[in-house]
């Protein structure tokens, strides 16, 4: 239910309404992040959603809000995950085909973690196909995987905001804790070594098909991810201006 206006600081009526008229005059985009973990997506994605007004869409959380509100679609994700099966392909692009309903997803998305297989891609092109659109844009995050295991391991996170810091990149103001808040800071238990090997021979198996498959519609540009981020955030708004 909709807060009552009236009790909305007009500050951020105002906010809010500049904000819709900015967006409203952006390009429709439908995108698609690829790239290995630690590659930059998750630096990339919030200033790419903020400048064309997407809504993101990290499937692992809409499959989480779809099981804790009930959907129908959720409470079969749960089964799945009960009888500690995989959630099938149909369900997570059913999940999706849900979310992009939503206002904040009208002038498109940014698909971060899906498609991971060339059927998943298949089946998204599908589901899209019924809605009388398509993905216009992959951004293949190009990175070489010896730079991304020095990322990985120093990165910190913010749980409850999800900003991210480096101990040699991006360093917190004071060691181990949030500049914003001054909360602790934690590493993410997946984020070390052995744990980066294991994804990364999973990600070049299965995910850089996926890239190839994007290829073959001409809508895949790589982004050379090893780059400082500003560098990065160029290359990506001069491939999502063409």
């Amino acid at each position: 239910m909709a807060a009552n206006l009236e009790d909305v600081p007009s500050v951020d009526l105002m906010s809010e309404l500049l904000r819709r008229m900015k967006c409203s005059s952006k390009p429709d985009k439908r995108l698609i992040l690829v790239g290995p973990p630690g590659s930059g997506k998750g630096t990339q994605s919030p200033i790419i959603k903020d400048e064309y007004c997407l809504c993101h869409l990290a499937t692992g959380d809409m499959l989480r809000a779809a099981v804790a509100a009930k959907t129908p679609l959720g409470v079969k994700a749960k089964e799945a995950m009960e009888k500690g099966e995989l959630v099938s392909d149909d369900l997570v692009v059913g999940i999706i085909d849900e979310a992009i309903e939503k206002p904040s997803c009208q002038k498109g998305f940014i698909l971060d973690g899906f498609p991971r297989t060339v059927v998943q891609a298949q089946k998204l092109d599908e589901m899209l196909e019924r809605r009388g659109t398509k993905i216009d844009k992959v951004l293949n995050f190009d990175i070489d995987d010896a730079i991304l295991e020095e990322r990985i391991t120093g990165r910190w996170i913010h749980p409850s905001s999800g900003r991210t810091y480096h101990t040699k990149f991006a360093p917190p103001k004071a060691p181990g804790v949030d500049d914003v808040t001054g909360e602790p800071l934690i590493q993410r238990k997946d984020d070390t070594a052995e744990v980066l090997k294991s994804r990364l021979v999973a990600f070049h198996r299965q995910t850089e098909p996926v890239v190839n498959y994007y290829a073959q519609k001409s809508v895949v540009t790589n982004i050379h991810a090893a780059k400082p981020p500003k560098e990065v955030s160029e290359a990506v708004q001069k491939a999502l201006a063409s």
